[in-house]
């Protein structure tokens, strides 16, 4: 009894912050999108794909449908806090020593496909460093050209055309991801969907104070995100889509009526094939869905913190 004691108000304050992390989320998406609509030309939406889901779905005109999409190997080849890192690092903002560093965490993230709480809140801590004292403005602009440099290159085709799929039905399109939220609004943007839902990283007169609004944007979190999103936004869940390479996102995936597993790990390739969800795989090899290594690790981040070790001991020697 006395362990159960302890262990409630952990797991209370836990979903507490990822409530919090979700709504804050929701009403950072909702106010870019809103000053999007305001400043896009009306023929923005008007590019429709060549190919994209199946002829039944989306379907057109449906008005309380919207799409879900997580972003770090579903849309994205790799891991996009990890290219921002690096874009970061050309840009002195952190030593050689920190991008090694950062590199590890992704990469153990990822290759072993554990939540360490202490090792998690290590590599959130590191992140936010980074930022602390930098303008916001900055950081968006700085995100732009780092989309060039390291993004742009790395989107899924057959995944962009499923969400322009959605975005010819006329329903909006988010991403989702435990990406800050400035620099997925940037991802967003480039590829014509409608916003994104991401961390918030706290700002005080436009300046990051290093610290969190509330959780990173991450397993539970996502779900809340969109759950309060489809309620600001009216939306019917039941008729909404969602698409994720992670068994992290199975929460998200679970509210919506139409769920996709997208270049699927092998525990939600599990997951989607017990319930019967659509899956897509756009990869050109199995290896690390055999294997069973989060395939945001194939292409991306694991590459990445390769390379940024071998340039750290070359450096050493």
């Amino acid at each position: 009894m006395a362990a159960l004691r302890w262990l409630t108000p952990r797991r209370r304050s836990a979903t507490a912050r990822s409530v919090l992390a979700g709504e804050a989320s929701a009403e950072a998406a909702r106010k870019s999108a809103q000053t999007a609509e305001e400043t896009a030309p009306d023929s923005a939406l008007e590019s429709a794909p060549e190919s994209g889901a199946e002829a039944e779905f989306p379907v057109h005109g449906d008005d309380r449908a919207a799409a879900f999409f997580d972003l770090d190997n579903t849309v994205m080849q790799g891991a996009a806090i990890f290219h921002f890192g690096r874009g970061l690092y050309k840009r002195k903002f952190f030593e050689t020593r920190d991008l090694a560093r950062f590199a590890w965490q992704q990469a153990y993230f990822r290759l072993a496909g554990l939540e360490d709480p202490e090792h998690m809140q290590d590599a959130r801590d590191s992140a936010l460093s980074i930022v602390k004292g930098h303008r916001v403005s900055e950081l968006k602009s700085i995100g732009e050209e780092i989309y060039d440099e390291y993004m742009a290159e790395r989107i899924w085709p057959g995944t962009r055309a499923l969400a322009e799929a959605h975005l010819d039905a006329g329903q909006k399109v988010w991403l989702v991801t435990a990406a800050p939220v400035e620099i997925a609004q940037v991802i967003a943007r480039r590829l014509g969907l409608t916003g994104a839902l991401g961390t918030v990283a706290e700002s005080i007169g436009g300046v990051y104070t290093g610290k969190l609004v509330g959780e990173p944007l991450h397993g539970p979190a996502k779900a809340e995100a969109v759950r309060a999103l489809a309620a600001a936004e009216a939306l019917d869940l039941s008729r909404c889509a969602a698409y994720s390479d992670s068994h992290n996102d199975i929460p998200m995936l679970s509210l919506v009526g139409h769920p996709y597993a997208i270049n699927p790990d092998s525990k939600l390739r599990k997951h989607a094939r017990e319930l019967e969800w659509r899956l897509r795989d756009y990869r050109t090899g199995r290896k690390a869905a055999k294997v069973g290594i989060p395939a945001a690790a194939g292409v991306g981040a694991v590459a990445g913190g390769t390379a940024a070790a071998i340039a750290l001991h070359r450096r050493r020697r």
